[in-house]
């Protein structure tokens, strides 16, 4: 049995619970959601929900899913870039290509099979054996700073953190074409695509589905590479949707180069991935209450593309 923690944000309040579960967990449809309600697997504060909940401000979800029982979570001895450790928790700069935790096609190599290896059982046990201390992730191939909680302590807090939007996450991202704004704010709804549920789209205001989702960003440089018009730009996070700063630059007619889902389909650059990186990740220490930030430099294949900026 695999248990899952939920902590909605204030803009998921007045959701129904039904509704937010399947979009935060787009493996599973929503009559499967449902069905996972009505048989007692899910709870709000500790109490069975009901279907028709609508979410209030500081509700905690958990969620129980029957796992097949022949998965096995190794430790294993990977280069993890650790860029601070104390006993409550410790901070990564993960690689572009990583992914964060165990799921299905990928139950070795992770972020998490590295952690188990470096930390050992001193990982928060509140997202269950196949998410231990994993309080946010970033994309496969999305590289930069995550951090993962070593205590129950540590999770809750930095989860209420990430919930209330005071946790400070700046990315980094190059996009086709270059962008006209210096600068700007993305405040666009974002939920599943009704006809891929893999990916998020924007849609309209009002939408049930939709979820409030603000990007702020910020043009660092304007330049021509390999004959192509590409924008360095910075990018802060107000809210932290699946996807949403992909979505929103595509959204405004600057998608991110490398992108395989929402990128150009016939596009001069030949990468691993998404041009995106978590630069800068800031937050209270859990316990000491020092505000802490992490920068993680540009990877060098942003390096060579912004040339050197």
């Amino acid at each position: 049995m695999e248990n899952l923690n939920f902590y909605p944000d204030l803009n998921d309040i007045g959701s129904r619970i039904d509704v937010y579960l399947t979009d935060e967990m787009p493996e599973f449809s929503r009559s499967s959601v449902q069905k996972f309600i009505e048989n007692g697997l899910v709870s709000i504060n500790n109490k069975q929900a009901k279907s028709n909940h609508k979410l209030k401000h500081g509700d905690v979800i958990s969620v129980e899913i029957m796992e097949d029982e022949r998965i096995d979570v190794k430790a294993e001895n990977l280069d993890l870039d650790i860029m601070y450790e104390d006993e409550h928790l410790v901070v990564v700069n993960k690689p572009q290509g990583m992914v964060v935790h165990p799921a299905k096609g990928h139950y070795s190599g992770t972020l998490v099979n590295g952690l188990l290896y470096h930390c050992g059982e001193s990982l928060s046990g509140i997202n269950g054996v196949l998410r231990p201390g994993i309080v946010h992730r970033i994309d496969r191939d999305t590289s930069g700073v995550l951090v993962i909680a070593k205590s129950n302590i540590a999770h809750r807090e930095l989860a209420s953190q990430l919930s209330l939007h005071t946790m400070k996450r700046v990315y980094n991202a190059i996009t086709h074409f270059h962008i006209k704004e210096d600068i700007g704010t993305i405040d666009k709804p974002i939920g599943r695509n009704p006809n891929e549920r893999k990916k998020m789209t924007v849609l309209p205001i009002g939408s049930r589905s939709g979820k409030r989702a603000v990007t702020h960003y910020k043009v660092i440089s304007r330049l021509i590479h390999n004959a192509s018009k590409v924008t360095l730009v910075e990018v802060q996070l107000e809210t932290g949707r699946t996807h949403q700063i992909r979505v929103h630059l595509l959204s405004i007619g600057h998608p991110i180069i490398g992108d395989p889902v929402y990128g150009m389909e016939k596009s001069a650059f030949k990468l691993n991935g998404q041009a995106l990186h978590a630069r800068i990740l800031g937050f209270v220490h859990p316990v000491t209450n020092e505000y802490m930030e992490f920068e993680a430099s540009l990877p060098q294949y942003l390096v060579d593309i912004s040339g050197g900026i």
